[in-house]
């Protein structure tokens, strides 16, 4: 009886494996496979898979960071009119954050027609930070202690709530 052929890692020729991509077949070490539901594959065959999910166009990025930025804009200057409220505002502040962070996700999902892809995702929460900047270089400039504070909890509780929504990401399961 003859023993089998050894065989190796298509990326790794010194790496004796038995471990195939499900895909393509190709002979994958641990370190090469990707693990899936349905099996194991190999890097190239995972971004590709990856590249399907990914369908934004060129004009979505533009769009999509010019409404962020505009969105956001928007409603850093609405928390500001709540920062001359003073510690009351405090409250208003953080259930009109998240909201807000939902509006814009809301929205700037109709401006991208629901594409998507990972560097949309990140374009649009570098707009809504920049659009949240101008109001709190304001309320730093005035030295307004309720204003700086209320634009800090926005643009930490606004932004990521975007970000989380629009990228699907699901913290708890």
């Amino acid at each position: 009886m003859t023993e089998p052929a050894a065989t190796y890692c298509a990326n790794h020729p010194t790496v004796e494996t038995t471990l195939r991509c499900r895909r393509c077949e190709k002979y994958i070490c641990p370190k090469c496979a990707t693990r899936t539901p349905t099996g194991y594959i190999c890097k190239e065959c995972s971004r590709a898979q990856q590249k399907a999910f990914e369908t934004a166009e060129t004009l979505d990025y533009v769009f999509g960071f010019a409404a962020a930025v505009v969105l956001s804009l928007i409603g850093s200057f609405l928390i500001t009119l709540v920062g001359s409220i003073g510690f009351f505002g405090l409250i208003i502040v953080s259930i009109a954050a998240p909201t807000a962070g939902v509006v814009i996700a809301e929205a700037l999902r109709l401006v991208t027609r629901r594409r998507r892809a990972a560097l949309l995702f990140r374009v649009i929460l570098a707009g809504i930070i920049v659009g949240a900047l101008p109001m709190g270089l304001i309320q730093i400039f005035s030295l307004n202690i309720f204003g700086i504070l209320f634009q800090a909890i926005y643009l930490f509780v606004s932004a990521p709530t975007a970000y989380y929504r629009l990228s699907g990401i699901q913290l708890f399961k």
